[in-house]
């Protein structure tokens, strides 16, 4: 079923819209997403829309809008995210906050995370209401703040205060429905896992003393030791069955050799030596090695007020990321049977791991979507090393797909668009994402068509 729509208009809009939201500076810290809101607001407000605005810090805002369907408990929420990662101006061509075209690219601060799924969202939630869409399902647009610091001041308000304003069956979110090509063959991951999130402060105690008269008990020393242990020890392999089955699909693409690298890179004995020296692609071995283990990063070294004074504390903060079924009690034991013990942990942020959310009737949608609209691709179950909103949304019951479609030419990497310098989408990519997603988002809520 084909969504039979004059889509030259919305495209032109989606994509105007969509730069527009790229200009607006959300950079968090410290966010300021009251500025994109009142953007969309101003939307709603023309297109006589209500919707909800909840207030989680000053100059935070997260927005949210519903159509009613037949059903009330099985809608459709698109979400996403209005913060954006800092930028280092001097690294981009362009502007970017300018929403520029260069090269038949735009550029800007949340192309890729993830302005371009609000936009696709707003574009099929627009289309739904001026079209009178016969919606079977309730469809939800939704706006979140504060995602890239852990979401405290987004999603986390919204679903701990005002839950019915996103109550729904499934959500589509970021991270997922990109082009990954291999072998001459198209793949395109669709997020159905997601790895959890717990920040540490990992703490050493040692004696002070002068700066002038080294002694064997200096916490910085002790504290480098056991930072340069994490940085070259990895952590036990533990492989998600929707991983163990990404890297066969993987594998089936790229052919024997390949094939046998990837099955060797899963295997105790040889994981590290494929992943961290041999593997030729460098941006595949990251993202594998982390999807493979609980990882520990560390992130922030702190110790000392004086030159001349030996400190009695040295402290570094670990990003650690877990495999679904990771507790944080066994995660803290695998980073102590790496560096020893004499020392202590503080929690700084949790976020839990979303498990599977594989074959069910929505996966089976989006893979039917994303194979229609690329012939010959192939839609594949994926775990996300990253966290995103969905550790919240995800407390509600809500079943959260990474479906934020966009089709990239080979060469062009999303791993290294996402948080890097010259963040950009091929204009042809992001309109092809729109089409597809709301393609999708009608065969759900509208399946009779109409």
């Amino acid at each position: 079923m084909t969504l039979d729509l004059d889509w030259q208009p919305i495209l032109d809009e989606a994509q105007s819209h969509f730069q527009d939201l790229l200009r607006i500076d959300t950079t968090n810290p410290p966010g300021n997403e009251k500025l994109a809101v009142d953007y969309l607001r101003g939307i709603f407000d023309r297109e006589g829309i209500d919707y909800t605005v909840v207030d989680t810090a000053p100059g935070r805002q997260c927005i949210t809008a519903r159509l009613r369907g037949r059903q009330r408990d099985s809608g459709l929420m698109m979400t996403s995210h209005l913060d954006v990662v800092p930028v280092d101006r001097e690294h981009w061509r362009t502007d970017p906050f300018g929403g520029e075209i260069l090269d038949g690219e735009i550029y800007g601060r949340g192309a890729i995370d993830m302005k371009n799924v609000t936009a696709y969202s707003l574009a099929a939630f627009l289309a739904a209401k001026r079209s009178g869409w016969a919606l079977e399902h309730d469809l939800v647009f939704n706006a979140f703040a504060d995602e890239e610091a852990g979401c405290a001041q987004g999603s986390r308000v919204v679903v701990e205060k005002h839950p019915e304003l996103i109550a729904c069956k499934y959500a589509l979110n970021e991270l997922g429905g990109f082009t990954l090509h291999l072998g001459g063959q198209r793949l395109y991951p669709i997020q159905v896992a997601e790895k959890g999130l717990v920040w540490l402060k990992m703490r050493v105690e040692g004696d002070p003393g002068h700066g002038s008269m080294p002694h064997h008990n200096n916490a910085v020393v002790k504290l480098a030791r056991a930072v340069e242990r994490l940085g070259r020890v990895s952590t036990p392999l533990k492989v998600h069955p929707i991983v163990d089955g990404f890297l066969d699909e993987m594998g089936k693409a790229l052919g024997p050799v390949p094939s046998l690298f990837l099955k060797l890179a899963r295997h105790p004995l040889f994981s590290d030596l494929i992943l961290k020296k041999l593997m030729p692609d460098k941006d595949k071995a990251k993202v594998i090695y982390a999807s493979i283990r609980d990882t520990v990063n560390p992130t922030g070294l702190a110790a000392g007020k004086k030159v001349n004074v030996i400190p009695s504390v040295a402290e570094v903060t670990l990003d650690c990321r877990t495999v679904p079924g990771t507790t944080r009690e066994q995660l803290i034991q695998e980073i102590v049977d790496i560096v020893g013990p004499g020392f202590t942990f503080e929690l700084i942020e949790e976020g839990m791991a979303i498990p599977s959310a594989f074959d069910t009737p929505m996966w089976k949608l989006l893979e039917r979507t994303i194979e229609a609209r690329d012939p010959g691709a192939r839609a594949v179950p994926y775990l996300v090393v990253g966290f995103t909103d969905d550790t919240e949304i995800s407390k509600l019951g809500i079943r959260t797909y990474g479906f934020s479609p966009v089709k990239l030419p080979p060469g062009l990497e999303f791993s290294r668009l996402y948080h890097g310098h010259n963040e950009r989408i091929p204009v042809d990519g992001f309109r092809w994402g729109v089409q597809t997603f709301m393609e999708a988002v009608h065969r759900y809520c509208v399946p009779s068509g109409g």
